[in-house]
Order: C-alpha cells, then sequence, then structure tokens
C-alpha cells in the first residue's frame, strides 16, 4: 500500500480543505473524508494484491476502521459509502475507465497511469457519476486533496482536471 504523509496529516489536510457536504455533521464529514481515503486505499490494494471485493470490505471493517495503521489512529469511516464505492467501481471498471481515459491525452492508455493516481481518478469518476447527490466541487475537492497527499502538484492539477472533465461528461 502506498503511504501518504501520515495518515493524521492527510486527514487534517482533506478536513480543512474540504467545502461544506450537504446536510452532513462534522462528524459525519470526517467520516466521508476517512472512507474516501481508505476507498483510494482499497482501490489500489486490490490492484497490487488481486484480492476481491468483499474480502477487502471485510478486511478493512473488521481491522482497519477506527484501528491505529502508521501509528496513527484512522477514525471513524462511513463504512456504507466505502462498501457501496468500492462494489460499484469493480461493478462498473469498465464505464468509469471510459470516463477516465477520454480525459487522458491522446494514445495514453489508463494502465499506463500510476496505480495510486488510477484509483484516485476511478474513485473520483464514481461520485461524480453515480453519486449525483454531493456536489461535484465537494467530490473533485476531496480528491485533488487525496492526490496533493500521495504526490505533488502536477499530479493534483492532472487529478482537477480529469474529474473536472468526467463531471462535465457525467452531470
Amino acid at each position: 500500500m502506498v503511504d501518504p504523509q501520515s495518515l493524521k496529516s492527510v486527514i487534517e489536510q482533506l478536513n480543512a480543505a474540504e467545502p461544506a457536504e450537504g446536510k452532513l455533521s462534522v462528524k459525519n464529514k470526517r467520516a466521508r473524508t476517512v472512507a474516501r481515503l481508505v476507498l483510494v486505499q482499497a482501490l489500489y490494494q486490490m490492484e497490487i494484491a488481486g484480492t476481491g471485493v468483499e474480502s477487502v470490505i471485510r478486511e478493512f471493517a473488521d481491522f482497519r476502521f477506527d484501528g491505529d495503521i502508521e501509528g496513527e489512529t484512522l477514525g471513524a469511516a462511513d463504512e456504507e459509502f466505502f462498501a457501496e464505492g468500492l462494489r460499484t467501481i469493480v461493478q462498473e471498471q469498465t464505464n468509469i475507465d471510459t470516463l477516465v481515459s477520454e480525459r487522458l491525452a491522446a494514445n495514453w492508455r489508463i494502465d499506463r497511469i500510476d496505480t495510486t493516481l488510477r484509483a484516485i481518478l476511478r474513485a473520483g469518476a464514481w461520485e461524480l457519476k453515480f453519486r449525483k447527490d454531493i456536489g461535484l466541487e465537494v467530490v473533485i475537492n476531496e480528491y485533488v486533496e487525496i492526490a496533493k497527499a500521495f504526490f505533488g502538484g502536477e499530479e493534483a492539477r492532472f487529478v482537477n482536471g480529469a474529474l473536472d472533465g468526467i463531471a462535465k461528461d457525467t452531470r
């Protein structure tokens, strides 16, 4: 699994940058933020290790949520949101990958993108296409901040541009 700066700093960074998400309480916004970060990590893990969706959902529910990772308490996550996202991304991967691929440079294939970056784009595309109850600004901002936590500015700008294009395609 790719490790961001530290879980605590990533969560703080995401919470500080996140626009208001509907009528969610602060606690529920934080749980949604944790779910997004863990969704990216789970997608990465599934691709690298070849594990199935249900076993990854069980692993995160049993051992990772509310647990200690890298010396940091992960905190409560919106487990339903996480599981829905993971299942839908797997079921709709062809459609989601098409959305992402349409935003890549000509002759650039999705499998050439870094695994973590691909996970970020798939998660963001899922929310933009299948969770229209969540504002597109929230979705784009959250995944741009996750990209910043794992990479630098160039990748975050790429995520911003790709997700902005996907938002125009799906909403």
